[in-house]
């Protein structure tokens, strides 16, 4: 398994192997275009495939990628492995570019996770009962508040990994290639228990054992010394299709209506071969990719990306609230003429309606740069457990009428005080 750390992918700029983060200032364009890259993809994704219908008062969501044969797509576009190895590197080089300590650290990447998170509550807190008085609806109502809550699943498992990446670094220093392989034997280990005793609940394990595996390839990406991309790639597809060919998973990436299983909601052992595989392909790409003129396009869409994920939601719903539920015009069936020649108009509604958020909403990404002070191990997890405690309610519950939101938004404001300025006595 060493052999294949001694073949590393050539850097951008030629230099000498470095220990994880410490590279040069200079922005990755690599991973900068794989998180664009990949937030572009879900936004289109989730925008594309919902099949709508309104009947009888209730808003029904479909999905075009439950056509037979059309999961093969979601090998690719289910970029959720790819962000987080992106991530991983991230992570890594921003770790190794701190001069403060760990904690520091973590307080500013804590921030910049949960700042964004309060304009959406705030909008989404009283949106649902304003919009009830005014007559709209109630089960599309509540379909909209639930799901844009669902969505923030993501930056509940995004916190996990960014957490664990200062102990999870000085893993990989020590370990190299044993940590992921050791998580995806975890991997491993879970879906047989799952499989074997039907106790599906086990494979939220997975959630850790999937994500933190994709994560960690990220490090051996930020030292320049990642494994054999084509081994990745072939190793990693190659063993996705022998679990679908011949394990209980299904070949879609993505969940769809009326499966039994899902590899996704828990990840299982064919998501993090599929992730192995795009991590692989992405690598190979890496050349032509870096030569691509996207300087600028980067450099507009990277303090926007958190934005679009939390936004692009809300504006889905808020168009189909008038064409699906006002108007009354379903989705034509996927891949049909109708569906064909009225997607453009579609996407073009939805790219109106996102302008606007884009426009107001991006500029809390960046947390206000206030003089924060220093907190210890015991004030800083705190401050994880509050915020990450306010994102998975609002991932479970949503922002459906009631009480939860509201607590969510409680913990959150929590977490940020914990981080606050501190004087200096």
């Amino acid at each position: 398994m060493t052999v294949l750390l001694d073949r590393p992918i050539a850097p951008v700029e030629q230099r000498p192997r470095r220990s994880a983060g410490t590279r040069t200032a200079v922005r990755d364009p690599f991973i900068d275009l794989l998180r664009v890259f990949g937030m572009a993809l879900i936004v289109f994704q989730h925008w594309t495939i919902p099949v709508l219908t309104y009947d009888d008062g209730r808003l029904s969501t479909g999905n075009a990628l439950s056509t037979p044969g059309v999961w093969v797509v979601t090998w690719i576009s289910q970029v959720m492995p790819l962000v987080f190895f992106a991530g991983g590197a991230a992570n890594a080089i921003s770790f190794g570019r701190s001069a403060g300590s760990p904690q520091r650290w973590l307080a500013a990447r804590l921030r910049r996770l949960a700042w964004p998170l309060l304009p959406l509550a705030a909008v989404w807190i009283p949106l649902p009962h304003v919009l009830l008085t005014l007559g709209v609806p109630e089960q599309p109502l509540e379909v909209g508040a639930r799901l844009t809550g669902q969505l923030l699943w993501f930056l509940a498992v995004y916190l996990i990994a960014v957490t664990a990446t200062p102990l999870a670094l000085r893993l990989h220093e020590r370990y190299g290639l044993l940590v992921p392989a050791s998580l995806a034997a975890g991997a491993v280990l879970t879906d047989v228990v799952r499989f074997s005793t039907g106790w599906d609940a086990v494979g939220y394990l997975n959630i850790v054992f999937v994500w933190m595996a994709v994560h960690q390839l990220g490090f051996f990406y930020a030292e320049g010394r990642l494994p054999r991309p084509w081994a990745l790639a072939l190793g990693g597809f190659g063993v996705a299709a022998l679990l679908v060919a011949y394990g209980p998973y299904p070949g879609s990436m993505i969940g769809l209506p009326g499966a039994e299983v899902s590899n996704m909601a828990p990840p299982t052992l064919a998501m993090l071969a599929v992730g192995i595989g795009q991590v692989g392909l992405a690598a190979l790409l890496r050349p032509w990719l870096v030569r691509l003129p996207t300087r600028r396009l980067l450099d507009w869409a990277g303090p926007r990306i958190m934005t679009a994920y939390l936004w692009h939601m809300p504006a889905l719903f808020a168009v189909t609230g008038v064409v699906v539920v006002l108007l009354g015009i379903d989705t034509p069936r996927p891949g049909s003429a109708f569906w064909l020649a009225g997607w453009p108009v579609w996407f073009g509604l939805l790219c109106l309606v996102m302008w606007p958020l884009l426009k107001g909403f991006a500029r809390f990404e960046a947390p206000p740069a206030l003089p924060y002070g220093q907190a210890g191990w015991g004030g800083t997890l705190t401050a994880v457990g509050l915020v990450g405690g306010g994102v998975l309610a609002l991932t479970v519950g949503g922002f459906a009428p009631g009480g939860v939101p509201f607590l969510a938004v409680l913990a959150l404001l929590g977490g940020l005080l914990m981080t606050a300025p501190r004087s200096r006595a």
